[in-house]
């Protein structure tokens, strides 16, 4: 199977919704809106109902009720609102998958996406493209067991979809990994170029030069997020650590185990995107 035929399957490519994908377009523009982001958000009652219950979660703490989506793209701002409904809109495209556990993949997936940004504070790169690209580096996995289903659960057998090697399996198994299916997605998808450069180059991103800053922030975020998976002990996450790529953006090892908060700490409320 080649990555052009895996495409061709009509269960592989889902369609994103329109608000998603116009607000996907909106990180090429200098400026937008408010108003028309939440008239387009309020015709899509699934993403309204979820933005108004992010808005009101523990994850924002507001001070009072927010009761309509022109009131959360106030209180909010665009940039978070944007970051938040695509994000919603990925998990919503994708309601069942054989041979994944839905809910386990997207916690896996916010865990890499909280991670990132708040490394991308420390190092002052663009927060809510790490949070929205870590959220979907890993959803190539998505379309290869929905339109590959047999393939991706014979590689299941011996190898977990979020494991570490599970992109090496891949590669030597079918010629390409999920990271290669989800930077063709975006591009499918009309994101700008920066979300598949990253996407692509998140499982080696010192490989390119220079270093794709975006691309080693899912990274790290992933390894963080995957050692929550696996619940490893503080002596396995040292010694898994990838200090060279921490390096890459100055950050250190100890930062990113003494210093970062809980993974379900900096998650805590945007659990209601699965809901």
């Amino acid at each position: 199977m080649t990555l052009q035929e895996l495409f061709d399957n009509p269960a592989a490519l889902p369609t994103a919704p329109k608000v998603v994908q116009d607000l996907i377009q909106s990180f090429d523009k200098a400026s937008v809106s408010t108003e028309d982001v939440a008239r387009k958000v309020a015709l899509d009652p699934v993403l309204s109902a979820k933005l108004l219950r992010l808005a009101n979660s523990a994850y924002y703490n507001v001070s009072r009720s927010i009761g309509t989506v022109e009131d959360a793209v106030l209180m909010l701002g665009f940039v978070a609102v944007r970051t938040l409904v695509i994000s919603s809109g990925l998990v919503n495209g994708f309601k069942e998958v054989t041979g994944l556990d839905l809910k386990q993949f997207w916690r896996y997936s916010m865990h890499t996406a909280v991670a990132g940004k708040w490394m991308a504070k420390k190092t002052r790169d663009n927060q809510e493209l790490a949070f929205t690209i870590g959220m979907m580096h890993a959803i190539g996995e998505l379309l290869l067991h929905s339109a590959a289903p047999e393939q991706a659960q014979a590689l299941d057998a011996n190898t977990a979809p979020l494991a570490q090697h599970r992109l090496d399996v891949e590669k030597r198994t079918l010629g390409f990994g999920y990271a290669e299916v989800g930077a063709e997605l975006a591009r499918r998808w009309q994101f700008p170029a920066e979300f598949s450069d990253a996407i692509e180059a998140f499982p080696t991103p010192l490989a390119t030069s220079p270093v794709n800053r975006l691309s080693a922030l899912v990274h790290l975020g992933a390894w963080r997020a995957r050692a929550e998976l696996e619940q490893q002990t503080e002596e396995q996450l040292r010694a898994s650590a990838p200090a060279d790529v921490a390096a890459s953006l100055g950050l250190t090892t100890e930062m990113l185990i003494d210093d970062m908060p809980p993974l379900d700490e900096l998650s805590a409320g945007l659990e209601e995107m699965f809901r």
